[in-house]
This record gives C-alpha cells, sequence and structure tokens, in this order.
C-alpha cells in the first residue's frame, strides 16, 4: 500500500522560506517520477514542480527561481524548498506519483497534506 507523508508546513511572513519533505513508502521511489501539487481555498489543485526519476525537474511558472525540488533515493523522501514566499502560496502542499508524459498529470495515492501559510 502506498503512502505519501507530507510534513515541514506553517506559518510564515511574506519573504519568509519553508522546507517540505514527502516521505514515500509502499513504492519503488527510485524509478517514480514525482511532483508537488498545492491548493487553495476555493481553487483547483495545481502542480508546482515536478521532478523524473532521472533528476529533470519541471516548475510552474509562479514558483520558477523561488522553489527548488529534489529527492534524495536513498530515504525515499521528496523536497521542496521554498523561498521568498508571497501570501498567494498559501495552501495546503500534497506530493504524489506524476506523469511527466500526461502534462505532470498526478496518479496513485494522495497523503493528508501540509498547510502553508504566508502573511503578508
Amino acid at each position: 500500500q502506498v503512502q505519501l507523508v507530507e510534513s515541514g508546513g506553517g506559518l510564515v511572513q511574506a519573504g519568509g522560506s519553508l522546507r517540505l519533505s514527502c516521505a514515500a513508502r509502499g513504492i519503488f521511489f527510485a524509478i517514480a517520477n514525482m511532483g508537488w501539487y498545492r491548493q487553495a481555498p476555493g481553487k483547483q489543485r495545481e502542480l508546482v514542480a515536478g521532478i523524473t526519476n532521472g533528476g529533470t525537474t519541471n516548475y510552474a511558472d509562479s514558483v520558477k527561481g523561488r522553489f527548488t525540488i529534489s529527492r534524495d533515493n536513498t530515504k525515499n523522501t521528496l523536497y521542496l524548498q521554498m523561498n521568498s514566499l508571497k501570501p498567494e502560496d498559501t495552501a495546503v502542499y500534497y506530493c504524489a506519483a506524476t506523469n511527466p508524459n500526461r502534462g505532470w498529470t498526478a496518479f496513485g495515492s494522495w497523503g493528508q497534506g501540509t498547510q502553508v501559510t504566508v502573511s503578508s
């Protein structure tokens, strides 16, 4: 059974930083393409960043230059370093397996998410 556990969210002032983690169990993490997604109140869930099993990355335009996605296959963990945070980054952040060949669409299990709140 696939289990994804996100952590690292919190309340931060605009301009601050957070580092999110996603611990993955029940999947062969090293060959999985993974992504970070977020959902703000009243909005659809959207891709934030993705990383292939070979390390190729993809970012939403709104976070380019501010966020960095990475992975540690020895720890089965996905990371999202978020710098220069803005109030519009406020959302629940999720990790999921993703398909880069289908527009980085997520598939499979979702974790419980981690709340990120950026105050102005």
